[in-house]
């Protein structure tokens, strides 16, 4: 991309953000009571990721699990029919409402709407172990929308890993600003639709 393309992404993304924290705010307001009404537990859940030029910053998400997921302190991946979803959770999850939160993440320049999604240091390392490549996407601002998402779902093991790091750099090698308009049209058509991935 351009200097110019990148520039028109970022300006997009502020304003973008900006404008959805506004339309959202009464699905904030409702998805914090409901979240908070099950279990009394916090309803914004955080996790450091790996970012843009490989530096950790904090994601934002509604929180989906217990709040006790991980006492055991080891990272585990979110697998189907996940025993640790709460009921509010589950559905959240399901219509990807759970990533609302994110937009802070976008409009504070840490993420894109279309990116590499971003991933833990713990699986980073697995990853690169395999495919030093990998490190490439630290050239990219992660995103909450990605061909890999739309294409491969939710990656619940190494080589769904793997392949989504494939479809990632494919993504950096052709991305354009038509490419992310796409990525983002065709994601929202499928949430609305209510397709699973």
């Amino acid at each position: 991309m351009s200097v110019a393309a990148c520039r028109t992404k970022r300006a997009f993304d502020i304003l973008g953000s900006l404008l959805g924290m506004v339309v959202f705010s009464p699905v904030y307001l409702t998805i914090y009571y409901l979240i908070k009404r099950e279990d009394g537990g916090p309803a914004i859940f955080k996790q450091e990721r790996i970012g843009y030029g490989g530096k950790p910053f904090m994601l934002y998400k509604f929180r989906s699990m217990t709040v006790q997921s991980e006492s055991d302190g080891k990272p585990a991946l979110c697998q189907k029919n996940d025993k640790r979803l709460t009921k509010i959770g589950a559905f959240l999850r399901e219509h990807h409402l759970d990533e609302l939160p994110q937009l802070w993440n976008i409009l504070k320049g840490e993420m894109s709407f279309v990116g590499p999604r971003p991933e833990r240091k713990f699986f980073v390392d697995k990853i690169t172990a395999i495919n030093p490549n990998y490190e490439l996407l630290y050239q990219l601002r992660p995103g909450v929308f990605s061909p890999a998402t739309l294409y491969n779902g939710y990656t619940d093991t190494m080589e769904k890993m793997l392949e989504r790091l494939r479809m990632d750099l494919k993504y950096m090698r052709e991305r354009s600003l038509w490419l992310d308009c796409k990525i983002i049209f065709l994601t929202v058509s499928s949430i609305l639709t209510g397709k699973k991935f």
